[in-house]
Order: structure tokens, then sequence, then C-alpha cells
């Protein structure tokens, strides 16, 4: 193989490892030289299809093979620290899964070994990398919405329970339910869009109504009962939170894996500014006819649909990750960007638990 290859490899056969391992295995400047994963079965088909030399059970098999450079994590949540604080010692480039970790502690460790290794950590936030997302932020980069004094990002689904019974829903395997799983996205699109301002405040409510009693899986299928459930449903399947940011702004967060609704999994975010105003509206993840720009032609209100191609999503991360070593300039690549998302979660998550608002920043 060519050695000026980037050596990686893959940690997860979910669907982040998969999505991962085939946006690594289109570069003609990667070479995926191991997978990892504990279905036997699916790691022998994956590695066979992608030519992958080295399989293992263990990820921590997976660190020690010979000439690696990178690997990324697609593993449940309670793995990304263990598995990134390994490679990241073994001065192992990093591209994990969002979010960064359950915690701030544990993310705070993952940033700081980044640091100290001198070694990039990247996390997964796919959903900045979407056509109608790249199309709004040239829009609020150009000015044409003016300040942004308010935002509204939301993540809803019907029945949306991941894996019922599992880790997703054990608190110290996932760190949270669908604030932690699906509002860490909704709040990424919304501070890159909104340019990164610093979150000053959080007050939240967290709701575990339909979850414990066995309803709102993702399969019409499986309605198991809470004496049938592999593990208790220990998380919220419902969030909602109100942040305060610094220069006067708020964002409003809305996220569900099951609620009695419209039927559905659809996400997008509201924005309300001095110039104009936006939506992005995603319905069951389509990419067609989402993004609107609301604003006056010669005093008269107008609506524009501005016409946006899918993005790259996963692939978009993934470039960018192997761009970033490839180039060798590493400065500032320590994951410090999706530890500040974490920090945020973790301050909502504190919020609802004490009933009240909690300062991040004075």
């Amino acid at each position: 193989m060519n050695d000026q290859r980037l050596r990686v490899g893959v940690v997860g056969l979910g669907f982040a490892g998969r999505t991962a391992l085939e946006a690594f295995s289109e570069l003609p400047d990667v070479e995926v030289v191991a997978l990892a994963g504990l279905e036997k079965d699916l790691l022998t088909t994956l590695g066979e299809k992608h030519g992958v030399p080295h399989l293992y059970e263990k990820w921590e098999d997976l660190l020690e093979t010979e000439g690696l450079e990178a690997v990324s994590i697609g593993t449940p949540t309670q793995l990304h620290a263990p598995i990134a604080l390994k490679a990241l010692e073994k001065g192992l480039h990093v591209l994990s899964e969002k979010p960064l970790a359950r915690t701030v502690a544990e993310g705070t460790a993952m940033v700081e070994a980044s640091k100290a290794a001198g070694r990039v950590l990247k996390v997964v936030f796919n959903h900045r990398e979407r056509g109608d997302v790249a199309a709004l932020k040239h829009q609020i980069d150009e000015g044409q919405l003016g300040r942004i004094y308010y935002a509204k990002a939301h993540w809803m689904r019907r029945n949306g329970i991941p894996g019922m019974g599992g880790w997703f829903t054990n608190r110290e395997l996932s760190g949270g339910g669908p604030l932690i799983d699906l509002g860490v996205h909704i709040l990424d699109m919304a501070l890159h869009l909104l340019g990164e301002p610093q979150v000053t405040t959080v007050s939240a409510n967290t709701f575990a109504e339909l979850g414990p009693r066995g309803k709102g899986s993702v399969s019409s299928a499986i309605r198991p009962t809470v004496d049938t459930l592999g593990s208790k449903f220990e998380v919220e399947d419902l969030a909602t939170a109100y942040l305060r940011l610094a220069g006067g702004g708020a964002l409003q967060l809305e996220t569900s894996w099951a609620t009695y609704r419209a039927p559905g999994d659809n996400f997008g975010i509201e924005l309300f500014g001095t110039e104009g105003g936006a939506k992005i509206d995603v319905q069951n993840y389509t990419n067609e006819d989402t993004l609107r720009i609301y604003t006056d032609v010669a005093g008269i209100p107008a609506e524009v649909r501005p016409a946006t191609g899918p993005g790259l999503g996963h692939r978009a991360v993934v470039r960018e990750f192997v761009r970033i070593v490839q180039s060798g300039d590493w400065d500032g690549q320590n994951g410090s960007e999706a530890l500040l998302r974490t920090e945020v979660i973790d301050a909502c998550y504190a919020s609802a638990k004490a009933g009240r608002e909690v300062v991040l920043h004075d």
C-alpha cells in the first residue's frame, strides 16, 4: 500500500461505525487497516467488503495494530472516553461520534489528553454539514439576517426511543436520553449558525412519561412492558431548555424520543434577526425544500426558498478530519468546541434536577 496513506482503525459496527467505515474507505489517501466490533459475523462481512486486513473483537487489540495513525470511535457513549484516552496516549489521532462524552469530567479529560499528546480530537457533528445549514450559514455571514437575537431549535419524534431496554435508555451507559442524543446535534447546529456565542445560563426541564411504560419504541412491532425491558428506562423521553446567550440573545431547545404529536422524526431551527428571519424544517430526514428565508422586498413581506443540495454529512466530517491530520497543522484541534456542547448539556440536566436556572458564565 502507499505509505503516504493515513492508516485508520474503526471501532464499532453500528450505524456510526459503518458510516465512518464507508466514508474512510472512499478516500484514496486513507487505508482502513483495522476494524473492531463484538458482532463476529458482521465484523467478518464488513472486513471482507472493505478489504480491512486486521479484524478484532476488542478495541484494545485494535489500538495495538502496527502502524496505526488514527482511530474512529463509533461506539456507545460510555466507551468514547476510555477509547479516546488510550488512543491519544498512544499518539493516535481521534475522531469520535457525538456526543464527546457522557459528562464534562470525561470530556475535559479527553480534551486535556489531546493537548498533552499534540494530536487531533474531532467529534462528528454531521448535521452542520447539511446543504440547507451551509446555505443558511452563508446568508448569515453575509449579514442578510442582521443581528440574530432569538433562535428555536428542535428534534422531535413520535415513536423514536432507540434500543428500548438497551444502552440508550441506561443512564450509566448513555449519559441521558434525547437531550444528550439528539439535543447535542441541534445545539451544535444552532451555536454554529449563531457564530458560537457564549451560553451564560440555562433553565431546563426533563420528562419521562412514555418510555417507563414501554411506549414510544422505534419499531411499532416492539411494545415492551416494564417487566420485559432489558433494563429500566432510566432517562428522559422529552426535554426542553431555555439558554441565555452573551450579548442578550436567547436559544430555546426542544427534543424528544417519544411524545404524542404528529407522526415522524423531525428536526430544524428557526432564527429571528433584525433584518430577516430563517427556518429549516426537516421532515423524516428529507433534504428537499427545507429552507426558508423571510425578509422584506420594497417594504412587503417576502419568503425566499433557496435550492439546496443534501450536503455530505458524515462524509464531510471524515474528509475534514483526514485533511486536518494530513495538513500537520493540529493547533487548537483538541475537541474544545465539542466540550462546550457537553458543558451546556450537563448544565441542562443539572437545571432540570435542581428545578432552577444554572449559571455557566457571569
